[in-house]
């Protein structure tokens, strides 16, 4: 559907803006972001912690969050942006939670194809 694709690239578009928004203020603190794109088409900023693991930041969008994993603690809102920087520019030289990273994403068309039977 051509509306559906519009409104999915308009919104890979945002996220990448806020990424990149994120990204320069992260920089300017002495913290460096790479944005990526992940293998199934997610934008995120690869960022390295203080013994050099790297996390992905990634947008959410319905929820207004960045997020770096699964947990409470690893999410803030994207829309006071100044308070977004310091807390992941705090969990980086902190470092990042000991395993693997944990995602948030849901694939909604999925969720929708289930009910339209």
């Amino acid at each position: 559907m051509q509306t559906s694709q519009t409104i999915k690239d308009q919104q890979r578009a945002y996220a990448e803006r806020l990424l990149m928004a994120l990204g320069n203020q992260l920089a300017e603190r002495g913290i460096t972001p790479v944005l990526v794109i992940t293998q199934d088409g997610r934008p995120a900023l690869d960022v390295a912690d203080v013994r050099c693991r790297m996390r992905r930041v990634f947008v959410h969008l319905p929820f207004s969050w960045f997020y770096w994993g699964d947990q409470h603690d690893e999410r803030v809102s994207f829309l006071q942006m100044a308070g977004a920087v310091d807390r992941i520019e705090q969990a980086a030289r902190e470092g990042w939670r000991d395993g693997e990273q944990g995602d948030l994403s849901v694939d909604l068309d999925k969720l929708l194809d289930a009910y339209r039977d």
